[in-house]
């Protein structure tokens, strides 16, 4: 991924509709940092701690075990805003 497509995906959301790939209003996310997602949005409206507090696993080909590859996030300790990348799985 070069340059370019990083700054395409900053500010989108994780799995939106490629139309409407911005953040919605009265909804809440959290910024994935790191690893191949980086810079997007996870929406967690509706999702508590005990949901999401192990971490979320993300489809993705952007990671390094291609198509059909997952990436692994966390949420950050002390700021549930933000996932960390973890690492990614096949």
């Amino acid at each position: 991924m070069d340059r370019d497509d990083e700054q395409l995906l900053r500010g989108r959301v994780y799995g939106a509709d490629h139309d409407h790939p911005g953040p919605v209003p009265g909804r809440r996310y959290a910024e994935l940092v790191g690893g191949p997602l980086d810079g997007l949005l996870l929406d967690v409206t509706g999702r508590g701690r005990d949901a999401i507090g192990s971490g979320v696993v993300l489809g993705t080909e952007l990671g390094r075990f291609g198509v059909g590859g997952r990436a692994l996030y966390d949420p950050r300790p002390g700021d549930p805003s933000r996932f960390d990348w973890t690492g990614d799985a096949p």
